[in-house]
């Protein structure tokens, strides 16, 4: 069995060595241009056309959660992978815990008027405030997949009202699910905290705009996990101005590095992060990868496939 390995930043002695141990008899190598010898499986991160072109692969696997990168250049490149060769994304591989503690910490930094206690100590200012309820603190979920599934999950111990909002509905415990475009609109409504996790898509792009903010409730907030494509940032930095929403905690941007000219950086109600909510995870990703391989090479029925005409 042939594997071929291609991250730009990753340590790639690391993943060559930890793969051949996870399966022996396995012949792993770094992709480097100009290699076209054979292979059975690609492990990739923006991968140059050439790298999968012409290849009879058995599986193709992104290093991440998310395949947009990959499923763009598909758009140009249709011939780089044909449709009967199998697309996995990294279903959570330590991710999901990742952004429960990243939720879960902001939601209760709001939770609690954090926000609002630093914005007094720039001022110099003491004034105990009154707390927040939890039964007027809604957290909505746009995207309750497996990452979402997990936050979820995190959150629902606290107390507070929860839903989720999908393309399909969602049977989780204690989550109010909604689905569908219908169904936007009530998910919105009464929204106390939006946390974005949806999949980037044709039909997510910009899907946070004016018209969406301006359905949650008054005083709101924003948490954005996802990719910065899915929010209209001049809509955001309108919905803060307007006091519609309260704070936002970013973590994904339009553009990345985000650019120093970006009125974001100055904002006194966003917190940002530099695209860390959920990184991918050397162990626990060769252990999921291993563990697929060895049950596609028995036969077996696999998850964590991607649907291309979807997009996730």
């Amino acid at each position: 069995m042939d594997i071929i390995f291609y991250h730009p930043t990753f340590d790639t002695a690391y993943w060559i060595n930890a793969l051949t141990a996870a399966l022996p008899g396995a012949r792993v190598r770094e992709w480097k241009q100009g290699d076209n010898e054979h292979a059975d499986y690609a492990l990739v991160w923006h991968p140059p056309v050439e790298m999968l072109q012409g290849r009879r692969l058995k599986a193709v696997f992104a290093l991440g959660a998310g395949v947009d990168s990959i499923l763009s250049k598909l758009k140009a490149h249709p011939e780089m992978l044909p449709e009967d060769i199998p697309l996995f994304r990294l279903e959570d591989t330590g991710m999901g815990q990742q952004m429960q503690e990243y939720a879960v910490s902001q939601v209760l930094h709001w939770f609690r008027r954090f926000d609002d206690y630093q914005a007094f100590k720039q001022q110099s200012h003491w004034e105990p405030l009154p707390d927040y309820q939890y039964e007027d603190f809604t957290i909505g979920i746009l995207g309750a997949g497996v990452l979402g599934s997990k936050v979820a999950e995190a959150l629902a111990p606290w107390g507070f009202p929860l839903r989720c909002w999908s393309r399909s509905r969602k049977d989780y415990p204690g989550v109010e699910s909604f689905a569908g475009t219908d169904e936007l609109p009530a998910f919105l409504k009464g929204t106390r905290v939006l946390i974005n996790l949806l999949p980037n898509t044709a039909e997510t792009v910009g899907i946070i705009n004016g018209t969406l903010l301006n359905q949650l409730a008054e005083d709101s907030y924003l948490m954005n996990l996802a990719r910065g494509v899915h929010v209209v940032e001049d809509d955001l930095l309108k919905a803060l101005d307007s006091g519609k929403l309260k704070g936002a905690m970013l973590d994904v941007y339009s553009r990345e590095p985000l650019p120093k000219d970006s009125p974001l950086w100055a904002h006194p109600r966003v917190a940002m992060t530099p695209h860390i909510a959920a990184v991918t995870r050397p162990a626990e990703a060769v252990a999921y990868i291993s563990h697929t391989i060895s049950e596609i090479e028995k036969g077996n029925t696999v998850t964590g496939q991607v649907d291309r005409q979807r997009g996730y």
